[in-house]
């Protein structure tokens, strides 16, 4: 039978970490090497990180890439590695370079290159306009890049229809909610329409505001899932894949027969791949066992705020920990048990800054909060530093009624505090404004929005209840107090205040976010869709998200998790006279 051994590397690199990312490549080779594999591919520019934006205007930076890739050719022997790296000729290229013997056997140049969301490749990057296929000693190979993969007629069809009978698509493909079923769903058509085993590699980590979520998939000619990579941890996977079986399967399939026909024209080039002897005693060696995969949407999207934040803090340095403001309400314990579990207890600091308004039930919680979770917290009353504003501005504010100016300057207060605790101990303060809040504008600019890190950004509140509960559901006791889930939810500002003093209900609110960010839908359709908001609050929601825009511009970057978040996703004009209602 003809068969072939294919590891699939689902690493986590470090954007311009060209050392690091390296020796990791080097590391893995090694490691498929023992395990007798005939082929080890890597993600989507794996030598530098993804996505490296203007690193790539740097010549240097292009240079000392292609030296790395030289240097992993070397570390070949016996394997053939798929390594995804920027190529330069007369422009340059997002590659994926065909290694084997110690020798850069060929380059495959991507073809289609995103320029939507927060993909910006025909920024920086030529595309490619070649279809190679590599034979691995009995096996033909087609390599393709990310999005190549997306289009029905891109390079792994034509691939196909040229003989390749393993299509090997490389990525750095970032996680949003319900992405991975439609991926799997079109991996599944790609595999049955051109008749072939599908090995789909995705990159695995954290950079800015994107996770990557791994979640590799092998898929054969049949479109079923064969072997399945863990879900936002780096893994090694191996696997034997059954070559004659896709051509029995292309004996009773006329269909490609005349597919391949209108392909004769097609820049497809056969490359022939040379091949030395491996270890004997590695083909003895059993692939690992594929572990479970599959995670409840909370879990996954709790996953992602872990990893990208762990990677946020570690990649970049911040060795001092982080820092949160408590307030006993859901946001700020939520960012605290998610910091919990992706930093360690003893990397994680509370403040409560109580003022006038400060209900007993909240220091109740957030103390019953930081005892839960094993951290320090340190109580910094805000009133007397309040009331010398007020008294400050007595003079100027005469026969000015109070309204949210005065309720800003607490949540100013508390940003200094923090922010100052930052500057002394050196760590890092995480926002904990919700996606809900953060559309319509209800957080104070140089207040609660001060800060270094803004873990829940693309959360909407609703989505954070149902996090909550589940964070509660995976110990022995719940972490978050129960109150803090069930209690209307409150700025504590002013006496008696509650966020549906200026908001609809977040159940309503939502939806309506949802409709108009992520959906574009217009203010008539989304009257139409009968949501619970009549025709004035829609308009004030929209008038509120399009206001708020030159506040978000100056907001710390948060972590991607929606299919449209702000930021990369949504470039709004802040300057701007078009009114959608």
């Amino acid at each position: 039978m003809k068969k072939i051994r294919l590891a699939l590397a689902q690493i986590n690199p470090t954007v311009g970490d060209l050392k690091g990312n390296t020796k990791k490549i080097i590391q893995y080779i090694a490691q498929a090497q023992d395990y007798g594999a005939d082929v080890v591919a890597f993600p989507e520019l794996a030598i530098t990180g993804y996505p490296p934006e203007d690193l790539l205007l740097k010549p240097v930076f292009i240079d000392e890439n292609l030296g790395a890739l030289k240097e992993i050719a070397k570390k070949t022997s016996g394997i053939t590695a798929i390594v995804g790296f920027i190529d330069r000729g007369n422009d340059i290229f997002n590659s994926a370079a065909v290694l084997s013997e110690k020798k850069i056997v060929d380059v495959y140049h991507k073809v289609y290159l995103p320029n939507y969301g927060p993909f910006d490749e025909q920024r920086y990057f030529q595309a490619g306009s070649r279809y190679p296929v590599y034979r691995v000693g009995k096996t033909m190979v087609g390599v393709s890049i990310c999005e190549d993969i997306w289009y029905p007629e891109g390079p792994p069809t034509v691939q196909s229809l040229a003989g390749a009978e393993l299509i090997i698509n490389i990525n750095a493909s970032p996680y949003t909610t319900g992405k991975a079923a439609r991926r799997e769903r079109m991996l599944s058509t790609r595999a049955i329409d051109s008749v072939s085993v599908v090995a789909y590699l995705n990159m695995v980590g954290g950079q800015d505001e994107l996770v990557f979520d791994g979640n590799s998939l092998i898929v054969d000619e049949h479109g079923e899932t064969l072997v399945q990579g863990k879900v936002f941890e780096e893994d090694l996977i191996v696997a034997d894949l059954d070559m004659e079986a896709v051509f029995m399967r292309r004996l009773h399939d006329p269909r490609r027969r005349q597919q391949a026909l209108g392909q004769r024209d097609a820049h497809v080039q056969v490359i022939d791949v040379p091949r030395g002897k491996g270890p004997v005693k590695a083909r003895r060696k059993n692939p690992p066992k594929p572990t479970k995969a599959w995670m409840s949407r909370p879990e996954k999207v709790y996953s992602a705020l872990k990893m990208g934040l762990a990677d946020y803090v570690g990649k970049n340095g911040f060795k001092d920990g982080v820092l949160i403001g408590l307030s006993g309400g859901v946001d700020s314990s939520m960012v605290a048990a998610i910091a919990v579990d992706a930093l360690g207890r003893r990397n994680v600091r509370g403040i409560f800054m109580p003022s006038r308004y400060t209900s007993r039930q909240s220091r109740q919680d957030a103390y019953a909060l930081a005892k839960n979770l094993g951290i320090k917290i340190t109580e910094v009353p805000i009133d007397d530093v309040f009331q010398s504003f007020l008294d400050v501005l007595k003079t100027p504010f005469k026969g000015c009624k109070p309204d949210v100016t005065e309720e800003n300057l607490q949540a100013r207060v508390r940003g200094t505090i923090l922010m100052a605790h930052s500057n002394k101990f050196g760590c890092l303060v995480l926002t904990t404004g919700n996606k809900s809040e953060v559309s319509v504008g209800y957080a104070t600019l140089y207040g609660d929005m001060a800060g270094g890190f803004a873990v829940i950004s693309d959360v909407p509140k609703t989505m954070l209840y149902e996090l909550a509960r589940w964070r509660n559901e995976q110990g022995l006791k719940p972490v978050i107090p129960e109150r803090v889930i069930e209690k209307p939810p409150s700025a504590e500002l002013a006496p008696g205040q509650f966020d549906t003093d200026s908001l609809p209900p977040y159940e309503v609110l939502d939806p309506v976010l949802k409709a108009y960010v992520e959906d574009e839908r217009t203010f008539e359709e989304i009257i139409s869709l009968s949501l619970g908001c009549n025709r004035k609050c829609v308009q004030d929601v929209i008038r509120m998200i399009d206001r708020s825009e030159y506040k978000r511009r100056q907001a710390p970057p948060g972590i991607k998790i929606t299919p449209r978040a702000f930021g990369k996703d949504r470039r709004f004009p802040i300057t701007n006279r078009f009114k959608s209602y």
